[in-house]
């Protein structure tokens, strides 16, 4: 059987693409349903982009890479799609869009566009073989116990990456890319909780709080979640994706840095309260109770000085912890690294050295921020490659 374009992978980047690719694309996946991603996505409404999308917010080795795809396809583009389907969304935080209904719905807009572009899918089909005669890609796939041989001028890979193995996650788009001679930068979970070896949160398991949490070059104001073994949470998930094994965090518990403003007035009006007490107005009494050992927290508020005050304070804003590793790709919501970007187009998403492949979403070395930015990129590169493949 000859077709046009095969697409591997029937997610946001591949159902993206086929809408895009012309007639005669073949998208093939092993599940049994597509896009599975993104329906557990969002809590099951899927933050299918976001207002303040900006090639900032993607980290690669070439952070230059994503810039024009991000701009020739934009969260614009993809928000007047999910209008012109009668799709209801919402603004949550931060300009993270989720549909006012289901992640569902995200899918069945995207199958329709793949179908209606003349794509064809196949279900529970698996990729056996893949080789290249100088002209055509030939590949042998396994569907429904049977093998069938399939060429096809373009080959679009986009299988993602290893996170959330359960899925059927797999390092594939790896391997094809080394098969044909493209490297791949070392890959990593991201977007992912924390551990520690000692458990030491054990008695804050569930409590949250807002902080600025900083590892590397990344430092995020969000709210930090700590668990039963480490921590998680927005703030936590989104420097994740800047910490490398060894090195320390920074939470900063007065992200406002207003509370030695705060406490100095409390002192004249609440100076007879237990220090504890007070702190406990502001941050988590949980976490205060943790803290107070460590920090001496003792004595009523009158009692302290504003040296100790500023003291107290500072502890609280530079709080160093060293999480001993993350939770890995079983809860990490995306991989970071991927196939290099240095021999493919950043216009087309094709291979520099081998016409007619293609490497989109997920799978490249390009990885957005926690809200909505990692499915931009989906959206942006598959319709990158798909117009190339269209206009060809």
């Amino acid at each position: 059987m000859q077709v046009n374009t095969l697409i591997l992978g029937a997610g946001a980047a591949g159902l993206m693409c086929a809408a895009h690719a012309g007639p005669g694309a073949l998208v093939i996946d092993h599940a049994r349903a597509p896009g599975e991603k993104i329906r557990i996505s969002g809590g099951g409404r899927c933050n299918f982009t976001n207002l303040h999308c900006d090639p900032s917010a993607f980290l690669g080795a070439n952070p230059h890479f994503p810039k024009s795809a991000l701009a020739r396809y934009t969260q614009w583009d993809f928000i007047d799609l999910v209008d012109r389907h009668r799709i209801a969304w919402h603004e949550k935080t931060l300009g993270q869009l989720f549909c006012d209904d289901s992640a569902r719905q995200i899918v069945r807009m995207l199958m329709d566009e793949a179908t209606g572009a003349g794509a064809d899918l196949w279900l529970e089909t698996s990729l056996a073989d893949l080789s290249h005669d100088g002209s055509r890609f030939t590949a042998t796939l396994d569907r429904q116990g049977k093998r069938q041989r399939i060429e096809a001028r373009n080959l679009v890979v986009a299988t993602g990456g290893k996170s959330i193995p359960k899925m059927g996650a797999t390092g594939m788009a790896y391997d094809i890319a080394r098969q044909f001679g493209h490297a791949v930068t070392e890959t990593r979970p991201a977007l992912v909780p924390f551990t520690f070896s000692d458990t030491p949160f054990k008695p804050l398991a569930g409590t949250a709080v807002p902080v600025r949490a900083t590892a590397g070059a990344g430092s995020f104001d969000e709210a930090a979640l700590f668990t039963h073994r480490g921590l998680s949470g927005p703030a936590i998930l989104q420097i994740s994706s800047y910490w490398h094994e060894g090195d320390e965090i920074v939470l900063n518990l007065d992200p406002g840095g207003q509370l030695f403003d705060t406490l100095r007035t409390e002192r004249q009006s609440q100076g007879r309260r237990n220090l504890t007490t007070v702190l406990g107005q502001h941050l988590p009494a949980r976490l205060v109770d943790f803290l107070a050992p460590t920090l001496g927290l003792s004595g009523n508020l009158a009692d302290q000085s504003d040296a100790r005050l500023a003291e107290i304070v500072g502890a609280l804003g530079d709080w160093h912890l060293k999480p001993t590793a993350t939770e890995g790709y079983r809860t990490a919501e995306v991989t970071l690294g991927g196939v290099a970007t240095d021999r493919l187009d950043s216009r087309s998403m094709m291979s520099r050295d081998m016409p007619g492949l293609y490497f989109i979403g997920e799978a490249v070395d390009v990885t957005g921020w926690l809200g909505g930015y990692n499915f931009q990129w989906a959206w942006s590169s598959g319709v990158a490659a798909g117009r190339a493949i269209a206009a060809g």
